[in-house]
């Protein structure tokens, strides 16, 4: 894994689709959570906007969107890693309701030539207001 500036900023322009899935352009989907301009308002808004983060390499949004309690001291990003397609596969509760959520996702890479896959059911909690990754269940 090669280490990048943790201040890198994204590198997709604002019209581009969001790699997130949906069907909006980047500046007014998880460009806006990257920025701050927008708080994600499920779990599920955080996980693709997670997702959009590790596409463009911003590991800054990642570190914030991190639970304090186990956020890393460093994200480090492999640039030479390909990120293709984000499947959300089910979620439990994080609805603007909740205080706790899952998202289970699926994420397809390429990485020297090889494809694989990340598979994950994530637990996402509220703290101070702003919904934060937690970690992977089991």
């Amino acid at each position: 894994m090669s280490k990048r500036n943790p201040r890198h900023q994204p590198s997709l322009s604002a019209e581009r689709p969001c790699p997130c899935g949906r069907p909006k352009a980047y500046g007014q989907c998880c460009g806006r959570l990257h920025d701050g301009s927008a708080k994600a308002a499920t779990a599920e808004d955080l996980m693709r906007s997670r997702y959009s983060a590790f596409v463009v390499g911003d590991e800054a949004y990642l570190l914030r969107s991190w639970h304090p309690d186990r956020r890393p001291a460093e994200v480090e990003l492999d640039p030479g890693t390909e990120w293709l397609g984000l499947e959300i596969l089910g979620t439990g509760e994080g609805t603007p309701f909740h205080s706790e959520g899952t998202v289970e996702f699926r994420a397809r890479f390429r990485e020297d030539g090889r494809a694989g896959e990340v598979h994950e059911n994530s637990r996402f909690l509220r703290h101070e207001g702003a919904w934060t990754y937690l970690d992977a269940l089991g």
